[in-house]
């Protein structure tokens, strides 16, 4: 029994020893764990600020928890004076790190560029956007895809990382969107007269926004017509969309030019008016009559 006592205690006397260091160790990786768990929910508390937080929260409070754990765990076995382990740790982390970044380099890129995208709020759901020659307003988004519908309904999914590499347009961001179409007139027609014309349809349409103010340029002489471009803004956040309104001010333009007797031409034709011509018709002479509807000379015969 002495024996048995005696090797107890020559086992506990060094785990005594090491106790300080123990606690110092537990206390450093609880500290790590918590502040782990702090940094994700203020990280998670950021991302709430918009729609659709929660595809970005989830990822982003494991990747930030295990990563504080991580290091927890590294800095408990340096006190302990497990160095070696530690080391160990850290470079089969490394290697491991280094050989998915390899295999799942794209799948990485996306989930960053994903994550970063979250962080911007360059865009929401709903939102009208053109990227990588893509235009369509967005109906889901995710780490590692955006998805469009586009105006022909296809679905389109464009890779996190190709968006935050390239140009991305907003149409939408602050609802205001600026429409424009445009007039060809006759050369003879009065320019002040139409552009007054216009000017008045188009601010008379509901939904057009006074402010920008409608505004009505000449852009361009061609061989057939004179050029008329009109500009108009319109709030895609109320009312009809921008086709809408922009098909209701071409309709009331059209039809006041028509009544207003001016000339319209399209870039794919030649503006005519057709005007009346008088045709005075008079009696054969008696030689054509004689002939039988031929003169001499069609006859071959030289005039006298």
């Amino acid at each position: 029994m002495d024996r048995i006592m005696s090797t107890l205690a020559s086992a506990v006397e060094p785990l005594i020893g090491l106790l300080p260091q123990i606690v110092a160790a537990i206390l450093a990786l609880l500290i790590f764990v918590t502040l782990g768990r702090a940094v994700a929910l203020a990280i998670n508390k950021v991302f709430a600020r918009g729609e659709g937080a929660e595809r970005y929260a989830s990822l982003t409070r494991r990747v930030v928890r295990w990563t504080f754990g991580l290091l927890g765990l590294v800095l408990a076995l340096q006190i302990l004076g497990l160095t070696a382990v530690a080391t160990s740790i850290l470079a089969t982390g490394g290697l491991v790190a280094v050989i998915l970044g390899f295999a799942f380099r794209e799948i990485g890129e996306n989930l960053l560029a994903g994550l970063f995208l979250g962080l911007s709020r360059s865009f929401e759901v709903g939102d009208l956007i053109e990227s990588s020659g893509y235009t369509g307003r967005i109906r889901n988004i995710e780490l590692r895809h955006v998805h469009l519908r586009s105006a022909d309904g296809r679905d389109i999914f464009i890779p996190s990382a190709q968006i935050f590499r390239n140009v991305l347009v907003n149409f939408t961001r602050d609802g205001l969107r600026r429409g424009e179409f445009v007039v060809g007139i006759d050369y003879g027609d009065s320019l002040e007269e139409a552009r007054s014309i216009l000017q008045i349809e188009a601010e008379g349409v509901a939904d057009v926004l006074p402010k920008p103010p409608v505004a009505v340029y000449v852009s361009g002489f061609t061989p057939s017509y004179v050029e008329l471009t009109v500009y108009f803004w319109v709030d895609t956040d109320r009312g009809p969309g921008l086709l809408h309104i922009r098909t209701a001010i071409m309709e009331a333009c059209l039809s006041r030019l028509k009544r207003g007797g001016f000339t319209l031409s399209a870039d794919v034709t030649t503006a005519v008016a057709l005007r009346p011509v008088d045709v005075a018709l008079r009696e054969p002479s008696p030689e054509v009559r004689n002939s039988g509807g031929r003169s001499r000379a069609e006859e071959g015969g030289q005039d006298p």
